[in-house]
């Protein structure tokens, strides 16, 4: 739980901080590659400390996490300006992302399918936490201190975790593990009998690249595209080829390699080839409430940021609770129709969102956003908890980073679709280019304009929310689709001594 705090702490702990960090190292134009340098990391090695974790085992892939996000911490509080900064996120993002895979696979090598809900209900809420705690901590430390603090902070964390891990941390499924791989170098069997030689496991270094590489260019394009330049530029269009390009190569690549960082068969099985998409649609609902929710809150109900951050924070304070009484549900009904329980709740609280009044009062979407966790809780967990028990331990790893991976990439399609479409709807209500940052800092001083203006840009913010909301629920449909569509009825677990298959 410490480590994953690491990764979870460190994004609203930062973002608090950027007006000091701009101020003291400059970079304006540049500063977003703080979040984006570190997403892009985050996201294109979970694919690969998930192979590794399966080849090498959990502990040292998350020992190495840990110490590389750390060294990233020490080095980002030395940055001497904002490119040396933005280089050391990166470095951060590297060691986050083997922190956030590595730390689910843990939770489900070590408890049975019975108790995996509470573990995984605990991971939330260290989530849920750094909602609260990062911004409030990130304030003060920028305020009071100096910002380089908000990076040094995760040292005193990290080395506790780190002696932790090393310390008490025993992986049960490691002794069989090396039996069989040191049967494998030997030639002999782990029965005593006599099997065929076999070559030591080899890293697929060259799938590991085009993955990376892949990604990198997919998500530079979707995450700066629109923002840095527009969507139909050379950048956006030669990013976006590129990362074709590199994806074909990439499939090519792992064809041929005797262990693939992303094996076929995770697309090839039904229930990791639905739990993939339906996560990824997941992904993609989560950019509306965790992106527009607080300029909602504060452009169209008149909030200060704390008081905006306090209507989304009730979501990740429902979600942990329902995830962890996720049991009681899917012991009975099975994994699948609990996940689509929930998401069927979610797609009805993300349709009633537009219908909620103009300006109205903060309780409403609070109120919503209490459900939509809850909702959320019951769709997430199930599925994470069912397909983690339908793989053995060797490819326990690679599945969960390819379900993480999915989730991610959505979040970034989401964040260049749904901020297409808001601009779009700003234009269209307002005349000329929309661009709803823009907007929201002219609304952050409403006395300076006129009120009828004022109650104008309002409404047109309440609009291009509203449509993003309209394209979450989409989103929500189809994981719907893929779950009635895709996903078996009954998940194919391994021996937990449940009495039931799922």
């Amino acid at each position: 739980m410490l480590g994953m705090g690491l990764a979870a702490i460190d994004g609203t702990i930062v973002s608090t901080a950027v007006p000091q960090i701009v101020g003291d190292l400059g970079g304006l134009s540049v500063f977003s590659w703080l979040f984006s340098g570190y997403l892009l990391a985050v996201t294109v090695t979970l694919p690969m400390y998930g192979k590794l974790s399966d080849t090498f085992g959990r502990k040292p892939v998350l020992v190495a996490g840990v110490v590389l996000f750390l060294v990233g911490s020490l080095l980002c509080a030395a940055a001497w300006d904002m490119a040396s900064l933005i280089a050391f996120r990166v470095v951060q993002g590297l060691g986050g992302g083997a922190l956030q895979g590595t730390v689910q696979t843990i939770a489900a090598d070590l408890y049975p399918l019975k108790e995996r809900p509470k573990i995984q209900a605990r991971l939330s809420s260290v989530w849920a936490a750094s909602a609260v705690a990062g911004p409030a901590a990130g304030g003060l430390l920028a305020g009071y201190a100096d910002w380089r603090w908000i990076f040094l902070i995760n040292l005193p964390v990290g080395l506790v975790a780190l002696w932790l891990i090393c310390r008490y941390l025993v992986e049960p499924g490691r002794a069989g593990a090396g039996v069989r791989a040191g049967a494998r170098k030997t030639g002999v069997r782990a029965g005593g009998g006599k099997t065929e030689p076999r070559a030591r496991v080899r890293i697929d270094w060259a799938g590991a690249l085009c993955v990376f590489a892949t990604g990198a260019l997919l998500l530079t394009a979707l995450v700066q595209g629109g923002v840095a330049w527009p969507w139909l530029s050379a950048p956006s269009l030669g990013l976006l080829g590129g990362a074709a390009v590199l994806g074909a190569v990439t499939v090519l690549v792992e064809r041929r390699a005797a262990e693939p960082i992303i094996p076929g068969w995770v697309w090839r099985r039904r229930t990791i080839a639905a739990v993939n998409l339906a996560l990824g649609a997941l992904g993609l609902l989560m950019v509306a409430p965790t992106v527009f929710l607080p300029t909602y809150a504060q452009s169209v109900l008149g909030l200060g940021p704390i008081a905006a951050g306090f209507v989304l924070s009730v979501m990740t304070l429902s979600w942990p609770l329902s995830a962890a009484l996720s049991n009681r549900v899917y012991t009975r009904i099975g994994f699948r129709l609990t996940a689509i329980l929930g998401m069927s709740g979610a797609l009805l609280v993300l349709l009633a969102f537009p219908l909620l009044p103009f300006p109205g009062e903060p309780w409403q979407p609070a109120l919503l956003m209490l459900l939509l966790g809850a909702a959320l809780g019951l769709f997430q967990l199930p599925l994470m908890v069912g397909v983690q028990s339908t793989v053995p331990y060797e490819e326990r790893g690679t599945t969960t980073a390819s379900v993480l991976f999915c989730r991610q990439v959505g979040q970034s399609v989401g964040a260049a679709v749904f901020g297409a479409v808001a601009n779009g709807v700003l234009a269209a209500r307002l005349g000329g280019d929309g661009d709803l940052d823009a907007l929201a800092r002219s609304l952050d001083s409403p006395e300076s304009l006129p009120p009828a203006t004022t109650d104008t840009l309002r409404r047109a913010v309440d609009a291009a929310v509203d449509y993003v909301y309209l394209g979450a629920a989409g989103a929500a449909a189809l994981a719907l689709l893929v779950l009635l569509t895709l996903a078996p009825r009954r998940f194919p677990v391994l021996g937990e001594g449940t009495g039931r298959e799922d």
